[in-house]
């Protein structure tokens, strides 16, 4: 059953609850008058003064943080897909606008910027923010607001069971698939005694027990399986923990600023790339992570190998590639945060409003089950025949589940050349993961 299925359920459930204590009690137990409520479908979402016809979109990205190098990469697929939405006419007739506050890959940065677009903006739904750890920091405040919020670069396999109200949506297959991604790469490397170091939160924790798990279950020995304090000082005694295993190889899951330092260290310490295979994720993927380790030798990242979320599926035909390679950004997540920004005009323009709960409740409607199309004047034409769409995005088919994730996960295999710039792995195919 979808998820909108079951809020149907809950506000008639609500609705009763609420008739059966008017009759029953003349003490109002409930919100006050004129205070806001959390939402069930069918409510605006807390009258913000946003509901104003003109669909208002705030992307809260990295500006600044650990993960400000791929800023750009996040950020051009948002402009791509508004450009093309109001080339066509816009949503509702109206053209779509953005607004933008600084996620600063973390969640003390991204609340006071999500109040500023909240309250300030009067924006109707998020694209973002990037990292899982920042997400999870502010989805009670986007489940008590009400507003519709889609990450295309969240991976972590908490968000899969956060409490969100049926308002958060992710486009980047959880972490549960791209461990065994990762560790189909390694062991493809004939690897049998890898050790890992994460980033201490949500994503580095979570993802190094999947993809622990992934390599155990095909009859490795993880000789190590440590996390690290991202905001450490010095990164000395973690690194010298790992090489005391005497491993074969080390996956590192970093994001680009502490990930090049736990770099840089192990160089110093002679397990560098230049002496063990050193594998890793879309979090240390950047065309500037070599000069973050190294500025006057960016090369010497050359070797180290990652899996990522893929930027153009094996299989998938979709105007946006095109449009995006003319840019000449990096590809990271780029299609993901592309899919995010029109699924949220669609979902819109099927519920006829740009008021946050209609577009939670049409989301998955959007995505799943009806006539396939991918551009958004295609699914606008549908739409305006009165006919249920399915849209099939950059990323690929964008068949979401009940609770607003991809069901699998198509990875890149890429490596990082003596020039320091990473490429996808010639002759090596995609490794496709399904739950």
């Amino acid at each position: 059953m979808r998820r909108n299925r079951w809020l149907h359920l809950l506000a008639a459930l609500t609705a009763f609850a609420l008739v059966a204590a008017a009759c029953g009690d003349d003490e109002d137990d409930g919100a006050a008058e004129g205070e806001e409520t959390t939402t069930t479908e069918g409510e605006a979402a807390g009258d913000r003064g946003n509901v104003d016809g003109t669909l208002v979109l705030g992307a809260l990205l990295p500006q600044s943080g650990d993960l400000s190098a791929i800023y750009g990469a996040l950020s051009t697929p948002i402009d791509l897909a508004i450009d093309e939405i109001n080339a066509a006419g816009g949503v509702n007739g109206q053209p779509v606008e953005r607004r933008d506050g600084d996620d600063g890959t973390n969640p003390d940065v991204a609340t006071g910027s999500l109040d500023t677009l909240l309250e300030s903006d009067k924006v109707d739904a998020i694209v973002g923010p990037a990292s899982s750890g920042t997400m999870l920091g502010i989805i009670d405040k986007v489940r008590d607001a009400g507003v519709v919020t889609c990450s295309g670069s969240n991976t972590s396999a908490e968000l899969t069971d956060a409490d969100d109200g049926g308002f958060y949506f992710r486009t980047a297959p959880p972490d549960k698939f791209q461990g065994p991604a990762l560790a189909q790469l390694v062991l493809s490397d004939n690897r049998t005694k890898p050790a890992i170091l994460t980033r201490n939160d949500s994503y580095g924790t979570g993802f190094g027990e999947a993809l622990e798990q992934a390599l155990t279950d095909a009859g490795a020995d993880v000789v190590a399986n440590n996390a690290y304090d991202p905001a450490a000082a010095d990164f000395q005694a973690d690194v010298a923990a790992v090489v005391a295993e005497a491993p074969d190889s080390v996956i590192v899951i970093g994001f680009n600023d502490d990930g090049s330092k736990i770099i840089s260290e192990m160089i110093a310490q002679g397990v560098g790339p230049a002496d063990i295979p050193i594998y890793t994720a879309d979090g240390m993927q950047s065309s500037s992570f070599g000069e973050s380790v190294d500025a006057a030798n960016p090369g010497v990242v050359a070797g180290i190998k990652g899996t990522a979320p893929a930027a153009a599926p094996a299989g998938v035909t979709h105007p946006f590639t095109e449009k995006y390679a003319e840019t000449g950004e990096d590809t990271i997540f780029s299609s993901y945060y592309y899919d995010c920004t029109l699924l949220i005009a669609l979902a819109a323009q099927a519920a006829g409003s740009d008021d946050s709960a209609a577009i939670r409740d049409q989301i998955l409607e959007v995505s799943q089950g009806g006539e396939k199309c991918q551009t958004y004047a295609d699914c606008l034409a549908l739409l305006e025949d009165g006919q249920d769409i399915d849209y099939d995005g950059a990323s690929g088919d964008v068949d979401l589940s009940d609770v607003g994730e991809p069901t699998s996960g198509v990875y890149d295999v890429w490596e990082y050349k003596a020039d320091g710039t990473y490429a996808n792995i010639e002759g090596v195919e995609q490794i496709r993961i399904e739950e």
